[in-house]
């Protein structure tokens, strides 16, 4: 015999994330899909502009978090995953590697500050071949192209990383 106590148990959320640069630093993109289950909640990709691939993953996790924090209800009771083909940034992040370049450093801490707010965050690492990590690198290679056909590089080449951003998809 099952009793239904009317409480229903936390919603997981699974996030993929990736970033982009070509050329190491060059055009860079961050971006993430978030699901509830299988259906996709939310999918941003951004253009960074001149920046490290290890920048461009950093800011990809930490747009992620952002949006988690300011839209998902009961954050503090659900569970989220959120995976990264970065092993680097995710052994980073969960304190396994030291962080030595200046502009990670600040990056890994404004994600520590968000973590707090997390009922249950876990930074994992996975392949590039996993579904959602092709899907996300398959956004931003198409918002690399788009940039590059545009000549938009030029115009935001100038920009200072995290003042500006161009929002795709």
């Amino acid at each position: 015999m099952v009793i239904s106590l009317g409480v229903s148990l936390p919603e997981e959320v699974v996030v993929y994330t990736d970033g982009a640069a070509r050329g190491n630093p060059g055009p860079s993109a961050s971006g993430f899909m978030a699901y509830e289950g299988d259906r996709i909640v939310m999918k941003k990709f951004v253009y960074n502009g001149e920046a490290t691939n290890n920048y461009a993953e950093y800011a990809a996790i930490r747009l992620a978090l952002e949006w988690c924090v300011g839209n998902l209800k009961d954050l503090e009771h659900r569970n989220v995953k959120l995976y990264s083909d970065s092993e680097l940034v995710v052994r980073q992040i969960n304190g396994h590697y030291k962080v030595k370049a200046r502009a990670l450093l600040s990056m890994n801490g404004a994600i520590k500050e968000l973590e707090p707010k997390f009922g249950r965050l876990l930074f994992l690492n996975t392949g590039r071949e996993t579904e959602g990590i092709q899907r996300v690198d398959t956004q931003l290679n198409i918002l690399l192209d788009k940039m590059e056909k545009d000549g938009a590089q030029e115009r935001y080449k100038y920009l200072d990383k995290g003042q500006s951003t161009i929002e795709f998809g």
